[in-house]
């Protein structure tokens, strides 16, 4: 079910609205009139934020908060509720990562990206659906990745987390709909790599500087995925067409798609800087600006890499075929 109301009447609240998607989001909304709740660590990045919101049409409240504490998460909901009435979408946007070998990662670093990831959206869900039933409906959204359905390496705590999130999503949507509460809608957004700050801001323990593997998209086009779920929510929702692609070889063929995706990302999500371990946002919110994007200086060597990813993708998918080929004349 959509909006009970048309978006330049609608409360929207996003978490992680302090850069990348979750402030392309915010920027969004405010061009259509909506009033954006902003929830981050970072207040004085929150307050940027609120400000070009407003300039683009939009009212704007900021409430700091860490969205592993449900008490903060629940006052949230609240200010937001006083503020501007009621609720009537929800955006768990939130997010950190860690990148190194599985039995590199710190214990507290992978117990961190569980806590963030996976819980502040079980916060921010809890947080969310009685004012979303208050209102007589709405939209929660859970933006997960398209490695909530795939994987790569030297990300494992952030792939369990998506994973995670994702299966969260359909147990509750199952729970709305036999408890009589359909009126709320529960959509997963699957986004590709995203020109964010994110590569940035992770941990890393990789010794190597961290990059997106390309193709990378720019973070309007999760923006304008989550604001056409708003309109019209549909269980899942991928942005990017490699996502689409990466999903389809998944499911097809997933022995063939993990390991030449495994090649694939472990030959380019390093760059040629080197990285001394360091701790990123894991623990502690970077007070850098606002940027939505991450990447803008590097865009000749992503165009490269770009095609890079269209040959692999290729070759998956002529494995894959060839794979479905051999399946099928073995079943005769």
């Amino acid at each position: 079910m959509p909006l009970t109301r048309s978006l330049d009447d609608a409360t929207v609240v996003i978490t992680g609205a302090s850069s990348g998607i979750g402030a392309a989001t915010a920027y969004a909304l405010a061009r259509r009139g909506a009033d954006v709740v902003l929830a981050a660590r970072t207040e004085a990045a929150l307050r940027r934020v609120a400000e070009r919101c407003r300039e683009l049409g939009g009212r704007a409240l900021v409430v700091p908060t860490d969205v592993t504490d449900p008490e903060a998460v629940d006052l949230l909901a609240a200010r937001a509720a006083a503020e501007f009435g009621r609720i009537d979408a929800w955006v768990n946007n939130a997010a950190v990562g860690t990148v190194g070998l599985f039995d590199e990662i710190p214990v507290a670093e992978f117990r961190r990206v569980v806590e963030v990831n996976l819980l502040g959206t079980v916060h921010g869900t809890r947080a969310a659906l009685p004012w979303l039933d208050a209102a007589g409906g709405g939209v929660l959204v859970n933006n997960a990745s398209v490695l909530a359905e795939v994987a790569m390496p030297y990300q494992s705590a952030y792939n369990a987390t998506k994973h995670a999130i994702r299966g969260l999503a359909d147990t509750v949507r199952q729970e709305l709909r036999v408890t009589g509460r359909g009126h709320i809608s529960l959509c997963t957004v699957l986004p590709a790599s995203i020109d964010t700050p994110f590569f940035r801001h992770a941990a890393n323990h990789s010794g190597r500087e961290l990059t997106p593997p390309p193709p990378v998209y720019p973070p309007d086009l999760v923006a304008e995925t989550i604001v056409r779920l708003l309109r019209r929510p549909r269980r899942e929702a991928y942005a990017g067409g490699a996502a689409r692609l990466m999903g389809l070889q998944w499911r097809l063929a997933p022995a063939l798609a993990e390991r030449a995706l495994g090649w694939y990302t472990a030959r380019t999500q390093f760059g040629p800087g080197v990285r001394l371990d360091a701790a990123g946002n894991v623990f502690h919110a970077d007070a850098a600006a606002e940027r939505t994007d991450g990447w803008q200086g590097r865009r000749a060597q992503l165009i490269r890499l770009t095609a890079a990813f269209g040959l692999a993708a290729a070759g998956t998918a002529v494995g894959t075929m060839a794979a479905m080929s051999r399946r099928s004349r073995t079943d005769r």
